[in-house]
């Protein structure tokens, strides 16, 4: 975390995950305490300051619901990862490892893990699983052990493990709500299924038709004239979800590059705040923090079995973000489940490069 002076005399707080940079700019002094905004999630950081070089107090997130509070503490200067001396690495974790989260349970999932070790022991990566990646994460080597951890405001995440022979025994931890065993082997041609076979539509179902507010209260649906006899995308996100919000900054892109030749793009999102007021509002925020430039419609709650019964033209609903592609006749090209973004390096370089490609495609079908 990096606190620097900003454009009007204030202050912005700048929290970094590797490659990522989050910057708080709704930061304000109460006496002798901090309050800060996050400008996408619905959290917060309030802060008693200690000293002019100790910050103690707890993270807010108001999504994960009224009594969700983590206490922290910052302190000043520059400190490495982990905090306290280590023994320099012993091992290389650099590489593709085939992972297994909860192993032996009926909650078990299988992921790729990614790693580069990088001069003085710091360590970057991610792991990638079906349902998308855990984005930018950060940490070091140590010894036999491994670190890494990423804070983005809705998600506070640590995945620790140690060298065992030729394996990865760990331990992740996201926030005070979830913990769970991992394994990792090294193992560079591993792959998890296509993400475009993991998501069905119900049987004799080749339409795809839906009607949703948006967040200005009127009313989108796939039968609009300005629907009828253009490609569409659509998005089945959460304003909530880091890899929703990754997707949303592609997809962006592809609007304005392909909108012009007739794609459209509509996003049905599901919330985590149940009370439709304050889900709209921070779909408007989302909206206007992001830029986004086509309509970002209120599907309803954000659990799965919910969202499922909005989308009755989906088998199942397996991962928030989904993606939709529709040709000018109407007809379902095909379905992506998950997003891998930018924190995955060289397989998001891959999927932008074929999303361009397929939507030059799907614009140019008759």
């Amino acid at each position: 975390m990096t606190i620097l002076p900003d454009d009007s005399g204030g202050l912005d707080i700048v929290i970094s995950n590797a490659a990522e940079r989050i910057t708080l700019r709704q930061v304000e002094f109460r006496r002798d305490s901090l309050f800060a905004r996050f400008p996408l999630y619905d959290s917060e950081l309030h802060a008693h300051i200690a000293s002019d070089s100790l910050l103690s107090g707890l993270w807010v997130n108001h999504a994960k619901g009224p009594g969700y509070r983590i206490p922290f503490v910052a302190r000043a200067g520059k400190r490495p990862r982990p905090l306290d001396s280590q023994a320099p690495p012993a091992k290389a974790f650099t590489g593709t490892w085939e992972t297994r989260f909860s192993h032996g349970t009926s909650d078990a999932y299988s992921a790729v893990g990614e790693f580069w070790q990088h001069p003085g022991g710091t360590v970057t990566g991610t792991f990638l699983t079906e349902t998308g990646d855990y984005r930018f994460l950060e940490g070091a080597a140590y010894g036999d052990s491994l670190l890494l951890s990423c804070f983005d405001g809705t998600h506070a995440f640590l995945f620790a493990a140690e060298h065992r022979n030729d394996s990865l025994v760990g331990r992740f931890w996201s926030g005070t709500h979830w913990q769970e065993p991992w394994v990792a082997v090294p193992n560079p041609s591993f792959k998890l299924r296509h993400p475009d076979s993991l998501t069905q539509l119900t049987e004799d179902v080749d339409r795809v038709r839906f009607s949703f507010p948006d967040t200005d209260g009127v009313l989108r649906s796939t039968d609009d004239p300005d629907m009828r006899g253009k490609p569409l995308l659509v998005h089945i996100m959460g304003s909530w979800c880091p890899n929703c919000i990754d997707e949303t900054s592609l997809l962006k892109d592809m609007y304005h590059k392909y909108h012009g030749r007739g794609l459209n793009v509509l996003a049905i999102a599901f919330e985590k705040h149940r009370e439709k007021d304050r889900a709209i509002a921070g779909l408007q925020r989302f909206k206007d923090v992001l830029h986004v430039p086509y309509p970002i419609l209120y599907g309803g709650p954000a659990a799965k079995s919910e969202a499922l019964e909005q989308l009755p033209f989906l088998k199942h609903l397996m991962s928030y973000p989904t993606c939709v592609f529709i040709d000018r006749s109407g007809e379902v090209k095909r379905i992506r489940t998950g997003f891998y973004g930018p924190g995955t390096g060289a397989h998001y370089v891959r999927y932008r490069e074929d999303l361009d490609r397929y939507l030059e495609e799907l614009v140019s079908m008759p």
